[in-house]
């Protein structure tokens, strides 16, 4: 069994929920027979499989996590000491880096072409980078905080924490549509670090080790990839060091997760569809 906070509930997968029903009126008309109700889609859940595993800096506030173009770049978080930077995947050294504002408060970030977009928390303001220098080449508003970002090679995907992943234009950042990601019918929140593999969105959920797996035309979660037992024994005691950070490097067809401040990073088997 596992655990999904569906409208800032949890719910045990696979139980029944409760439904209270409305006091019948004294006199009523007669109603129609009643009719039962198709019981939800059973969601697939698979156990992650770990195939490799590699350095990663602990100091790390992991955010963001993504590959371009063979590449693998990191955004992470915490106020003085949010970056955005290139990673040696065999060494867990960085590359090069560009730093945040002090006040700035970093989270998710994604490639678009040769530059990288990146969030932060509650500032609703994105920087693009350019991804060969890591210069700031300007900034995008929005409304809201920012959680996750990834895109779709049309559009940025963004998380907000909330159940809803907006679409917007790469080039104004204005907001083509969005979708409420549910679970056998009900919204799923606190959705956090996104990623876009193979036409489907994968979502780290905060403080859950478990990374859904969303279709981006409906919302609707198709999967889950269960991290518990990898998690469970990553050494780290912090409650706010938890899973966070999807890579998957189109190249290779190799797909890595890792958490935040967590002294490692792992290549994952991506489940079949």
């Amino acid at each position: 069994m596992f655990r999904l906070i569906i409208a800032g509930r949890g719910i045990i997968a696979g139980a029944a929920l409760a439904i209270t029903a409305a006091a019948a009126p004294v006199v009523s008309a007669p109603r129609p027979a009643q009719t039962t109700a198709p019981a939800p889609a059973e969601v697939p859940v698979e156990a992650a499989h770990v195939l490799a595993a590699y350095p990663h800096d602990t100091g790390a506030f992991t955010q963001g996590l993504f590959f371009a173009d063979g590449a693998l770049f990191e955004s992470t978080g915490q106020h003085g000491a949010s970056v955005v930077r290139e990673v040696d995947l065999r060494t867990g050294k960085t590359k090069r880096e560009a730093r945040l504002p002090i006040d700035y408060f970093g989270e998710g970030s994604t490639g678009w072409g040769d530059t990288i977009v990146s969030l932060t928390w509650k500032q609703g303001t994105a920087f693009r980078w350019d991804r060969r220098t890591l210069r700031q080449t300007g900034t995008f508003s929005y409304p809201g905080e920012g959680w996750g970002l990834t895109q779709d090679g049309q559009s940025l995907i963004l998380s907000d924490g909330t159940a809803e992943l907006r679409f917007l234009d790469p080039a104004t950042f204005t907001e083509r549509r969005r979708i409420t990601v549910t679970y056998q019918g009900r919204p799923i929140r606190r959705l956090n670090e996104l990623e876009y593999v193979r036409g489907e969105i994968l979502a780290n959920i905060w403080h859950q080790d478990l990374i859904v797996r969303i279709d981006p035309a409906s919302g609707v979660i198709t999967g889950v990839i269960d991290l518990r037992d990898l998690a469970a024994a990553v050494p780290v005691t912090d409650s706010e060091a938890v899973l966070n950070g999807i890579a998957y490097d189109d190249k290779t067809g190799k797909l890595y997760v890792t958490g935040k401040n967590w002294p490692s990073l792992y290549e994952i088997a991506l489940p079949a569809r």
